[in-house]
Order: structure tokens, then C-alpha cells, then sequence
């Protein structure tokens, strides 16, 4: 279309701006008609999209070209009767080639001259689309992620397992080496003994062999004398009588010489030259399982494994002349191993004649040697599995410890990035409510104030949740007063239960102790989400808060915690859910009643974590009673007061405060803060301009931020204390609430705690806590032209308070002090020095809960409980020391000033 075609068509005459407007629009952009829905006009860009010509696309439908779908077409003409306006309509297109696009279109029912046409514009979308898939699909890629880091941990659950069935077996397998040990140091022991009557047989076998030998040399003689004997019978009758009885020994010497061979245990053979054997024992013919008769005239090495090895034995005792621990292995079918030794014998004339060779069993010396080597391959094969299944084992651990540390360190830096700027927003909407403001301006502030309010209790939620998977949630034990708790935090529900015109109704039974040991403020966040939970889903009716004591014994007592609530109810399919994430009662309660579902799995895993149980009972219209039971510790020490939340005083003067905050936003909210209390403030960017302040000026307290450039919080405050040794109060200022160590800040030497965005009356009461009760109360006492300081250890500000200062009531407290506290010191120092870590662990215990009564500063509080933490983990150490002789110290000076104290009392 050019311009002499547009102005030609159109009655109104449109100038040129309208023709180039429409013409080179970014956006593609069509005339139809609205009858025939051909094309009239198409821009640049609409061709540019589609692929086509003008000619090609001029006077033909949409439909005909294929660009859209008839049911599509048919259901948009079908819209456009009831209205002549269609906005930002997702739609599938396609273009001259065939392929589909997707087009965000508006269109718009208006006239050209006569001609009653359809303008319709064209966005294209498609990469958005292409965005939000991709989006979904890391979706899931993260739950498959989330649920094979949970495959992992169920492997390296089982690895553990299987290590410690591997260092079981490992044990076994030493406890048995050690027994084979054990038996081849006894089969030794045997093999020597019998050695050593191998040795002397071996000696028998040659004395009875020489006797053998005269015997016979001498029953030639008598044979020869026998003769001349019966030539002269007559003459020598009394020569034949002592002959006969000479015959006699003979035949004794030669019995007594075969009982000493059959005797012998040991298989024991006489062999000749050629290696026939010429006489044995009946050990041999137990050995070898044959006759005695059978085993005489054969070959000696016929009865072995390995006969030419035998061979070699009877001709190395021919050679040699002896034989000495040869090893052999008899065949009876059962392979006895056995050990030769022996030697020759010989006749008169210095011949040998045949050899002697005994032979000592070694079978069970050899089965122990194998099951020895066998045992030894085994513990070193299951030393080798324990040892990789170890490698595993650590890798896996490693792994899941780097996926939690990324996890930690991802929701620190949310933290910080959100509530940071919260802080802001929140604390200067507070301050600009307190200035004169018209009605409107006061509701949109106080909108902004409430939906800041709520991003900051879904902050804490998350945050929470985090820290109780990653096992961080820690638990304090402190005594408190549970009545007077439970009814100053229910305070917090009176103006909503009025404004919903409900009815709130307490049971408490009377008869739990007044004071218990426990976590309050864990206490009040499960009740505070429970009761938060109840007048939400409660429109009519009552709220009821029951506490009833359930058992109790010498050292601790249980109480069952009730909420109920006449509300709208759980179905009973969802109340085994209703405490998992993310879970609502319903799809539609978040939508009606807001919330993220993550209350009830906070409160679920706070019970559980310290050993409580939690249930539900409810009826769908009838309402929900939650029931939780906790275990809490008795004591006979009073409690002490929760801090008390001051009402703001600006007649509190003098007091100056050192703000080290990096974030200039938060500066301006801090200042704006401090001067509304009527406090003077500086401000400090960083730790390190803190510290070069401090050098030149005094202040009373410092407010520290945490993460800061050129030196943090940690590193300046740590600077204050050991370098300058600096005592004033300094308070953490932090958004990171998720991995930020309290005991970290404690260490290092901070005092308290305040978690942004700032709660101006819980600074305010912190401050004036520090202001009356400093960490350290200095004397200053100027005699003459000489100044001293002095510094105090006690502080009865707290025990005058507490007992209403009533002298009587005060002495009597100081009194039980001193006396119990002197052999708590002696108790420590001396299970110190015998390293009797459960004594000095029970004894710092025991000297903690009194130093608050007598008001002896927190810092020295820590040190007890440092000692506690070293005697928990077994540990000596040169701090353990010092820490010990300087609460000692600290101890020994309190005694001097509560003596003091008394006198004052007294008077």
C-alpha cells in the first residue's frame, strides 16, 4: 500500500505521520475487513514475520493463507460480537513456511470511512514461551537435584553401615590371628620338645646299638666257648651254668632295647644302604597304615608324596652321616607332614651298616600355618574393602557437607540482600507514622508497614525452617516463670480476638512449679504460630489455651500445651499432612486466609527437636485442637526476669553511641532512631574507621554491624578487646540471621544481639539495660591531685529487685552465696588439676545460675560456661588454665565486695 492508495481509500484523508506510523511499526499490524475478514492493509513488520509478500497476503483470510486455525478463528469473531475491544490474547501462529509462533495479538472493531474494519495488532512471544519452559524444566531438573542429594544421603547412611560391619569383621579376623599366634607359638614350644627327645632317643638308639653290637661280638665268643664247653662238658658243668645265665641278659638287654624303639610316638624306621627298610615301630605302621611285616624288605621311599625327594633323604644320611629336620609328607590318605631326622649306625669295624631316621609328626603345625596365612589374607582383604567402602564413605560425606554449606550460604546471602533493605523500609515508615500525616497518607504507610510486616515473618519462616534441617536450632536452658510467660505473650492476640469478636478462655494448672528450665523463646514461637493459626481460621466461637501438668519427678517435669479453636476445621485425609512444608488444609486456604504453609512444620520440628510430641484432633466445621508435650527441668533458683521492654524516656540524657553500619540507608534509620531516644549517635562506614574513633573519643555503647569492607564486625569488636582493651557494651546489628553464630559474637567479646529490621522498642530496652547496668561499674575516686579506678564486680541493682529491697531478704541471699560458692571454687580447681572432666563440667554448671542473682557481669558468666564446653570435649589446654585461675579471681573479688555489701546491710 502506499500513500496515494491509503489517502484514496480512507474519507478522513490521514497524513503522512499516520501512514509512516503504521507502516514502520515495530509491531505487526493489520487492517481487515470485518464481513469477509480479508486483508486491507498489512505493515512492514507484519510481512516480516510471516514470510510473505504483500502481493501473496493482499484480499485472501487469514485462514485461507493457513496463518490460523478455523476453531481458533471462529471462537475470537464469536468474542468480538460481544465487545469491540480484545487485549493481549495468547496465540499460536504460523508463518508462510509452516511453522508456528506464538503471538501476543490485541484487537480492536473500528471504521474506515464507510468500511467497517478490524485492526489487529501482533507481538511476537515466542522466546518468552521458549523462557518459561526452560524455567519449568530447571524446575524439575532441581527436584530431581533435591531428590538424588536424598539418594546420596541414603547410600552414605548405608556405607556407614557396611564400614562398620567391615571393622566388625576386621576385629574378628584379629581376634583370631591372634589365637593362631597363640597356637603356632604352642606347636613351637612342641616342635622343640620334641626335638630334644628326638636328641636324646637319637643318643639311646646309638648306646642300645653299640651294646647290640658287643652283645653279639660276645655271643661269638660264647658260641666258640659253648664248643669247648661241650668238648670239656664234663669238666666245666659250673662254666655252663654261668654261660646260660650270661644268655639270659643277652635276651633281657635286647627285649629292653625294642620296648625303648616301640615306645616312641614318632614313626621310626632302620634303613639299609639300598634304602629297604630292615626294622620300624608300630608308630610307622599307624602312619603309614601298613603291617609291620609288610612295611620290613619294601622301599623306604615308597610311603611318600614325593618319593624322589625321599630318596634323597636316606642317601643324604649315607652321605652326611646324619640328617637333621628333613620335611616330608606321608601318604595315608590323609597326608601326614612330617619332619626326619636321624642317623647312621655301623659295625665293628667302623662300616655303616644301615641308617636310623625318626620322624616327627608336623600336621598340625602345618593345618595352623595355613590357617594363619589364611587369616592373614583375609584381615588384609577386609582391611582393603573397609578402607575403600572408608574412601566412599568420606566422599559421599564431603559431598553432602558442600550441598548443605551451598544451601547455608545461599539462604545467609537471601537473608541479607532481603532483610536489609526491609530495614530500612520498615524502620522509616515507623518513623514517618510518628509525623503529622493526613488520613490517606497514614492508611498507604500503614499498607506499607503491615505488607512489610508480612515479607518479614515469611523471611523468618523460610529462615527458620532452614536452620532446623541443617541442624542449627540451638536450645537454651533458662530458668523462667511459665505462667507469667504464657500470659504476657498471649497479650499479643487481644486486639485481633476482639476485633473478630471472639472469646479467648486460659486453663493453667496449678500445680506445675513456678519456675522451670527450659527454651522460652522456642516456647512462645510454637504457641505464637499455633494461636496465630487459630484466630485465622476462627471466625465464630472461642480460642482456648490449656496447660496441664502430665507427670513429674525429683529432676524434671512434663506439661501438655493445647490450643483449640472453633474454626472451619481439618478434613481427616489432610490432618497427616497438615505439618509437612508447604502444606495447607486446603488449595484454596492460602488464597482465602493467606500464609505459606510452613508454620506447623516449624512447630512440629521445634517439639521434636526437643524431645516432644505433637498431635491433631479435628472435625471439618467443628474446629481443631492442637496438643503439643514438652520436658522441662525443675530448679530452686528464681528466675530472671524476662527483659523488661522500656517505654521511651527522652529525659535519658549524656548517653553517646558509636553506629558502625556500612549501608548509608541504615545509617540515616539508626540516627533517626537514636535521636528520637535522645541519644547523641556517630556513625562509623566500616570496623576500622570504629576503631580510629575510638582511639580519639569516648562513647557508652556501640552498635556493630556484621559484614562490612575493610574490617568486619568480628575483626573490629575482637580489635576493641584484646588490643584496646576496651570494656564498653557492644551490641551485633545483622540481617544474616541464618548463619550468623551467636556464640561467635559472644567469643569474640560482644554482649548482646539484635537481628534486622530493627525493632525500635527492643533496641531502645537493650540500650537502656546497658545504660543502668553497665558490663562493668568504674568508681572514680579523686583524692587530692591522684585519680583511681576501681572496678566492680557485683551489681545488687538486680537482687534488690528481685527481693523488693528488703535488707533482710538480702542478707540472707548473699549469705547462702558465699557460703556455697567456696567449695564450688575448690571443687574446680582440684577436679582440674586430677583432669576429672565430669566434675569440672558439674561444677562450672553449678556456679553459673548464682552469678546473675549477686549481678555479676554475663562476660564472666562465659567464662564458666567456656570451661564447661572444654571439660565437655576432654580438653587440656593452656586457655583451660587461665580460664580457670581468672574465674577464680573473679570469685575471690566478689566475695571481698559482698562482704562489704553485708556490713552496709547490716548497718
Amino acid at each position: 500500500m502506499n500513500k496515494t492508495e491509503l489517502s484514496e481509500t480512507l474519507p478522513d484523508n490521514p497524513t503522512d505521520l499516520f501512514f509512516e506510523m503504521f507502516e514502520n511499526s515495530a509491531i505487526g499490524m493489520t487492517f481487515t475487513d470485518a464481513k469477509t475478514s480479508r486483508f486491507l492493509y498489512v505493515n512492514k513488520s507484519f510481512l516480516h514475520c510471516f514470510g510473505y509478500t504483500k502481493a501473496e497476503i493482499m484480499g485472501k483470510t487469514s485462514t485461507e493463507l493457513g496463518i490460523i486455525a478455523p476453531e481458533i478463528r471462529e471462537k475470537i469473531t464469536l468474542q468480538l460480537k460481544s465487545t469491540e475491544v480484545l487485549d493481549n490474547i495468547e496465540i499460536s501462529l504460523k508463518n508462510k513456511k509452516g511453522k508456528s509462533f506464538w503471538f501476543l495479538i490485541s484487537i480492536q472493531v473500528m471504521k474506515l470511512g464507510e468500511t467497517e474494519c478490524i485492526h489487529t495488532s501482533f507481538i511476537d512471544i515466542t522466546e518468552q514461551k521458549k523462557t518459561t519452559a526452560e524455567l519449568v524444566v530447571a524446575n524439575k531438573e532441581l527436584a530431581f537435584q533435591n531428590a538424588e542429594k536424598e539418594k546420596r544421603a541414603a547410600e552414605l547412611a548405608i556405607a556407614n553401615i557396611e564400614l562398620e560391619h567391615q571393622n566388625s569383621e576386621k576385629e574378628k579376623r584379629a581376634e583370631e590371628l591372634l589365637i593362631a599366634n597363640k597356637e603356632l607359638e604352642y606347636q613351637n614350644k612342641i616342635k622343640e620338645k620334641r626335638a630334644a627327645e628326638l636328641i636324646i632317643a637319637n643318643k639311646e638308639l646309638l648306646f642300645q646299638t653299640g651294646e647290640k653290637q658287643d652283645r653279639a661280638d660276645e655271643l661269638v665268643i660264647a658260641d666258640k666257648e659253648l664248643d669247648f664247653q661241650n668238648q670239656e662238658k664234663e669238666k666245666r658243668v659250673s662254666e655252663n651254668k654261668e654261660l646260660e645265665a650270661y644268655n639270659y641278659s643277652l635276651k633281657v638287654a635286647s627285649q629292653y632295647s625294642l620296648s625303648l624303639i616301640e615306645a616312641s610316638r614318632d614313626p621310626l624306621f632302620t634303613i639299609s644302604p639300598k634304602g629297604k627298610i630292615t626294622d620300624t615301630n608300630q608308630a610307622s605302621v599307624r602312619v603309614t597304615g601298613v603291617s609291620k611285616e609288610e612295611l620290613i624288605g619294601s622301599d623306604f621311599f615308597d610311603y611318600f608324596t614325593e618319593p624322589e625327594k625321599a630318596k634323597k633323604v636316606y642317601k643324604e644320611v649315607f652321605d652326611k652321616g646324619f640328617i637333621i629336620d628333613y620335611p616330608l609328607v606321608i601318604t595315608d590318605g590323609e597326608l601326614v607332614h612330617v619332619l626326619f631326622n636321624g642317623s647312621v649306625y655301623k659295625d665293628e669295624k667302623g662300616n655303616i651298616i644301615g641308617a636310623v631316621v625318626v620322624a616327627r609328626d608336623i600336621t598340625e603345625q602345618k593345618k595352623a600355618e595355613k590357617e594363619l596365612i589364611e587369616a592373614k589374607t583375609f584381615a588384609e582383604l577386609a582391611s582393603s574393602i573397609a578402607e575403600e567402602a572408608k574412601i566412599i564413605a568420606e566422599a559421599a560425606t564431603t559431598k553432602a557437607n558442600e550441598a548443605v554449606k551451598s544451601k547455608q550460604q545461599f539462604l545467609s546471602n537471601m537473608s541479607h540482600e532481603i532483610r536489609t533493605p526491609m530495614n530500612a523500609i520498615i524502620g522509616f515508615t515507623k518513623v514517618v507514622l510518628k509525623t503529622e500525616l493526613t488520613a490517606k497518607q497514614k492508611e498507604y504507610l500503614t499498607a506499607i508497614k503491615m505488607s512489610g510486616d508480612a515479607l518479614i515473618v515469611l523471611i523468618n519462616d523460610i529462615l527458620d525452617l532452614a536452620k532446623v534441617d541443617a541442624g542449627k536450632m540451638t536450645f537454651e536452658k533458662t530458668p523462667f516463670k511459665l505462667k507469667l510467660s504464657i500470659k504476657a505473650m498471649l497479650h499479643l492476640f487481644e486486639t485481633k480476638i476482639q476485633e473478630k469478636n471472639l472469646k479467648l478462655v486460659t486453663h493453667y494448672d496449678a500445680t506445675i512449679p513456678e519456675v522451670l528450665v527450659g527454651d522460652p523463646v522456642r516456647l512462645h514461637q510454637i504457641i505464637l504460630n499455633l494461636v496465630s493459626n487459630a484466630v485465622k481460621f476462627t471466625s465464630i466461637g472461642k480460642i482456648t489455651i490449656s496447660v496441664k501438668l502430665v507427670s513429674e519427678t525429683d529432676d524434671d517435669v512434663a506439661i501438655r500445651f493445647s490450643v483449640a479453636d472453633t474454626g472451619i476445621g481439618i478434613s481427616e485425609t489432610k490432618t497427616d499432612k497438615i505439618f509437612e512444608n508447604f502444606q495447607q488444609a486446603t488449595s484454596g486456604t492460602s488464597r482465602i486466609f493467606g500464609g505459606t504453609g510452613l508454620g506447623l512444620a516449624i512447630v512440629k520440628q521445634l517439639v521434636e527437636a526437643q524431645n516432644g510430641t505433637i498431635e491433631v484432633e479435628s472435625t471439618i466445621g467443628n474446629g481443631s485442637t492442637f496438643s503439643f508435650m514438652l520436658y522441662f527441668d525443675k530448679t530452686h533458683v528464681e528466675t530472671v526476669l524476662e527483659p523488661e521492654i522500656f517505654e521511651i524516656d527522652t529525659e535519658i540524657k549524656d548517653t553517646k553511641i558509636l553506629v558502625v553500619e556500612d549501608m548509608e540507608l541504615n545509617q540515616l534509620l539508626m540516627k533517626t532512631l537514636l535521636d528520637d531516644f535522645g541519644f547523641e549517635c556517630e556513625i562509623a562506614a566500616n570496623g576500622k574507621i570504629a576503631v580510629e574513633k575510638l582511639q580519639k573519643n569516648k562513647y557508652d555503647i556501640i552498635l556493630m554491624d556484621l559484614q562490612m569492607p575493610e574490617m568486619n564486625g568480628f575483626e573490629a569488636t575482637e580489635y576493641i578487646r584484646q588490643t584496646m582493651k576496651l570494656t564498653l557494651p557492644i551490641i551485633a546489628l545483622t540481617a544474616d540471621v541464618t548463619t550468623v553464630d551467636v556464640a561467635k559474637c559472644k567469643a569474640v567479646g560482644m554482649n548482646d544481639y539484635i537481628s534486622k529490621p530493627v525493632d525500635e522498642r527492643l533496641l531502645y530496652s537493650k540500650l537502656i539495660t546497658f545504660i543502668k547496668k553497665p558490663i562493668a561499674i568504674i568508681e572514680n575516686e579523686i583524692k587530692g591531685n591522684r585519680q583511681t579506678q576501681t572496678i566492680k564486680y557485683v551489681d545488687l541493682s538486680y537482687l534488690t529487685q528481685l527481693t523488693k529491697a528488703n535488707p533482710k531478704l538480702m542478707t540472707e541471699m548473699i549469705q547462702v552465696y558465699l557460703k556455697q560458692t567456696p567449695p564450688l571454687l575448690l571443687s574446680m580447681k582440684q577436679s582440674f588439676r586430677d583432669k576429672d572432666w565430669p566434675l569440672l563440667k558439674a561444677t562450672a554448671h553449678k556456679i553459673i545460675p548464682s552469678f546473675a542473682i549477686m549481678g555479676i557481669n554475663v562476660q564472666y558468666e562465659e567464662l564458666a560456661k567456656k570451661i564447661q564446653d572444654y571439660a565437655e570435649k576432654l580438653e587440656l589446654s593452656e586457655e583451660l588454665n587461665d580460664l580457670v585461675t581468672e574465674l577464680e579471681k573473679v570469685c575471690l573479688q566478689s566475695f571481698v565486695e559482698l562482704e562489704n555489701e553485708l556490713i552496709h546491710l547490716k548497718k
